[in-house]
């Protein structure tokens, strides 16, 4: 068996600074399972089968990636598919604290399963799937922010609210 990573988020919706965490996991681990996680503390705009939908689309070229869903904690699923690693994004200091708490949870709920922080690149350091929104609700140019078909329905979303 390869080296199995999970690479969890809400990816409400999924953006470029999202892909890019994924596609360079997909280079350094055998398979990525990237997992739509429901957060409670969040009013999602996409459902979660939109969600999945809209990442099995941006990433069927890289061969190594799965697409899931689960609710409850993140060891749970990582135990369930074999997973001995997490992948999480970070962009800039303010993201380390809380990731840290994070991995620190997840270390006392199951010690054998290691955390790799990627750095995301310069260019995403400022995106957030909430920027992203806010300005596309406004109308504003989100083409250099996420892929076109997750532009495309960010569109038709705030077209018809």
């Amino acid at each position: 068996m390869g080296k199995i990573s999970i690479c969890p988020g809400s990816f409400d919706p999924i953006t470029l600074g999202h892909l890019d965490i994924i596609q360079r996991a997909a280079r350094v681990f055998d398979e990525v399972n990237v997992v739509v996680l429901n957060n409670s503390s969040k009013k999602s705009l996409f459902t979660v089968d939109e969600r999945l939908g809209l990442i099995r689309e941006v990433t069927k070229h890289i061969p190594n990636v799965k697409v899931d869903y689960f609710q409850g904690l993140t060891v749970d699923y990582a135990k369930s598919v074999h997973a001995s690693a997490i992948i999480r994004g970070l962009r800039a200091v303010s993201d380390f604290e809380y990731e840290m708490q994070i991995t620190s949870m997840n270390r006392v709920l199951d010690e054998q399963i290691e955390t790799f922080f990627i750095m995301t690149n310069n260019q995403y350091s400022f995106l957030s799937s909430s920027i992203v929104k806010e300005v596309a609700k406004y109308g504003g140019n989100i083409t250099e922010l996420v892929p076109a078909v997750v532009a495309q329905s960010l569109r038709e979303k705030f077209a018809n609210q």
